[in-house]
């Protein structure tokens, strides 16, 4: 370190490089119960001890990896606000931080950061070190989810159908952001979920989405999804535009139904982002259009013509087009499945697309960011049907902007 720093400052330095050089050292050879032991080792160096709290697949309950679930309610605010919360001592309660646990900007869960004696969590260079730690732990919790069940399990309230077991291990993860967009996404009942399922991929300066929801909702609908999602995603990856992507994934579902003497199909809108002019690219597969937001406020709902579903194409009578649309920066589109809309109450009220989009634009009006809002509309979809869907329920938003990415992230 460069002369001219007191001694006291030079030793805290070295003291918590050495931390973040014995657990990423360590952690090569680790499996996801080793994880906590590493990092505990490894903090004791500067005398912090940390607890690590994840979110279930539903948002709704943080978990330990014994099954205890934090008693503040600010451990579940930092969760949601994605924020930094610092918490003095008192009462013989030592100060520490609760700070949210992000895999990029997917929301993980928490961990709370217990201080050495006298330390003051508001110190902005002790809350920096604190953060770098964090953020290696969510890229250390995310890397072991392939290697190990832990995480798996600490992160499921309820056990998970055949059917929503192979789709989730097929979706990408729920949030994602960088310069200029934001995609987030969630699904209900996490745990029986059958036949939706969405994908994205952003490269250069374009972003790709899609939303699916197979006919059914069993192991069938969740093959017949499985299916369109692996074939739009191979002619992806071949440079396939959207047309070319969805006859593929047709060709395969209508085959495997010719094979199996089944007449399944899956629903879909595929979407493309152009990044630097704000120009969307999209075609629509039986599926409800998403809905354009603006400023908080819903300005149209899509209205490209819309072709029959993934595995009906065969009873086409034209051919299929694109639709385009011209976003403005902070401009947000909400794609969803029919469950959503459909849901009906004990009544038979049903949730409504109306309903929907006024929830969307409140949340949009409170100044949230996007996967917390996406959180919010899930909890008040499942309250609508007392906490029992009928029906496969995803949403998933889609915002081009140019400032929105960054408040996914807190401020050390």
């Amino acid at each position: 370190m460069p002369g001219g720093y007191p001694s006291w400052m030079i030793e805290r330095v070295e003291s918590w490089h050495a931390v973040f050089s014995e657990i990423v050292n360590r952690a090569h050879l680790a499996a996801a119960g080793d994880v906590l032991r590493i990092v505990g080792e490894a903090l004791d160096k500067v005398g912090v001890s940390l607890e690590l709290y994840l979110i279930d697949l539903g948002q709704q309950q943080l978990r330990s990896a014994d099954g205890r679930s934090p008693d503040v309610d600010t451990a579940m605010r930092a969760f949601r606000l994605t924020d930094i919360i610092p918490v003095a001592a008192r009462g013989g309660e030592p100060a520490h931080l609760w700070m949210p646990v992000l895999n990029g900007t997917e929301r993980l869960g928490v961990a709370r950061l217990t201080l050495p004696p006298g330390a003051d969590p508001h110190d902005q260079w002790v809350r920096e070190q604190c953060w770098v730690l964090v953020s290696l732990l969510g890229h250390l919790v995310l890397t072991k989810l392939h290697y190990s069940d832990l995480f798996h399990t600490v992160r499921r309230t309820k056990p998970l159908s055949v059917a929503s077991e192979l789709l989730w291990q097929l979706l990408p993860p729920q949030t994602f952001a960088r310069e200029q967009v934001v995609v987030t996404a969630l699904m209900e009942p996490y745990d029986q979920v059958g036949g939706d399922g969405y994908d994205y991929a952003v490269d250069g300066q374009r972003a790709r989405v899609a939303i699916f929801d197979a006919m059914g909702h069993d192991l069938s609908a969740g093959l017949t999804t499985a299916i369109a999602l692996a074939a739009t995603r191979n002619a992806r990856r071949r440079g396939d535009g959207l047309i070319e992507s969805a006859a593929l994934a047709d060709r395969t579902i209508h085959d495997q139904n010719l094979l199996h003497h089944e007449h399944v199909f899956a629903t879909a809108v595929l979407a493309e982002l152009d990044l630097d002019t704000g120009v969307l690219s999209y075609l629509i597969a039986g599926h409800p259009p998403p809905v354009l937001l603006r400023k908080g406020r819903r300005i149209k709902t899509l209205q490209a013509p819309i072709r029959p579903p993934l595995g009906l194409g065969h009873l086409a009578t034209t051919m299929p087009e694109l639709g385009e649309e011209q976003l403005d920066p902070g401009d947000r589109l909400l794609f969803y499945s029919d469950g959503v809309v459909e849901a009906r109450n004990p009544s038979g009220q049903l949730f409504g697309l109306d309903r929907l989009v006024e929830l969307t634009e409140q949340h949009e009006a409170a100044g949230l960011p996007a996967p917390e809002t996406l959180r919010r509309l899930t909890q008040a979809v499942l309250t609508h049907q007392n906490g029992h869907l009928q029906d496969d329920a995803t949403l998933l938003l889609l915002e081009w902007t140019t400032e929105a990415s960054h408040q996914l992230l807190p401020q050390p």
